[in-house]
């Protein structure tokens, strides 16, 4: 089911991202960018990640700031800008 018209995101994209450590739709909307043009689909990517367990937060509030830094994906560096001549 379509979660994200505007993106065309899927229910089972936004529950793979949540699986893989995205807990909030702010997390979903950077990996998918899922909810960030309307925004009418927010409040359902909320009832499909719940008000479960999150793994980054419970590290977070234990004060383990620095397993949660590793665990976070990482993201492809920016490209680099060449001069034409």
């Amino acid at each position: 089911m379509y979660v994200c018209s505007c993106f065309g995101i899927t229910d089972k994209q936004v529950k793979e991202h949540a699986a893989a450590g995205a807990c909030t739709p702010r997390q979903i909307a950077s990996a998918t960018k899922a909810g960030t043009d309307c925004g009418s689909c927010v409040r359902t990517i909320q009832g499909i990640l719940g008000r479960g367990a999150c793994p980054r937060r419970e590290l977070l509030e234990k004060g383990d700031a620095a397993a949660v830094l590793a665990a976070a994906p990482t993201t492809a560096p920016a490209p680099q800008l060449v001069e034409a001549a």
